[in-house]
């Protein structure tokens, strides 16, 4: 079988509640899902350039499946848009598309200005129980991609109606016209943790 990576979102690891659940779902039909840490241990400078550099020097030419929450979601797109060859498949959780962008809109002109004057930010890193700082190249470096990836290999997106930080309508623009995609939407919010059970079962028939 290919190889199968969960690709974590963003101040999350590779330790989060969904990365355990799909691990010991996979690990019970003898596969083994790979959990990289993105950020490659520096969260405050991670950038989205950063971590599809590290996905190809981890993943390489080897024919694999990518699971992505959130901004790994998003991440997994990109990736696949850009290594047709290689990547088989993927499943999309809540991806959050356009990353940038809608950050951008929803924080509003001065706290943006406030974030690339200062440098950083500081959010909380729900991985680590704990504040932490993010680096504005986050966002200048995150502008350069596109909003909606042209992803060609077979998508499994599964996305929550209650998604209180990204808009499930976006699943939908993503999902639109493109016959390789299967759009999922439940009645969940954005961590689509109550529908972890529903989600191996749409996730163990696609892959």
């Amino acid at each position: 079988m290919d190889r199968i990576l969960y690709l974590h979102g963003f101040a999350s690891s590779p330790q989060s509640s969904k990365a355990r659940f799909f691990g010991e779902k996979l690990a019970a039909n003898g596969v083994t899902l790979e959990k990289p840490d993105l950020t490659e241990g520096d969260f405050e400078h991670s950038t989205l350039s950063q971590q599809l550099a590290y996905l190809e020097q981890t993943v390489g030419d080897a024919p694999c499946v990518l699971m992505g929450s959130s901004m790994g979601g998003y991440l997994a797109a990109l990736y696949a848009a850009r290594h047709a060859r290689s990547v088989r498949k993927v499943v999309l959780m809540a991806p959050a598309f356009g990353l940038s962008v809608r950050w951008t809109r929803s924080l509003g002109f001065e706290a943006m200005g406030e974030w690339q004057r200062h440098g950083y930010r500081e959010v909380f890193h729900y991985g680590e129980n704990r504040p932490a700082r993010i680096s504005y190249n986050l966002i200048e470096d995150g502008l350069q991609y596109e909003e909606f990836p042209d992803v060609r290999c077979p998508a499994l997106v599964l996305h929550g109606r209650r998604d209180e930080s990204v808009d499930y309508h976006l699943s939908e623009r993503f999902a639109e016209g493109r016959a390789n995609v299967e759009l999922i939407l439940y009645d969940s919010d954005h961590q689509l943790l109550d529908m972890l059970e529903p989600m191996w079962s749409a996730v163990e028939k696609f892959i």
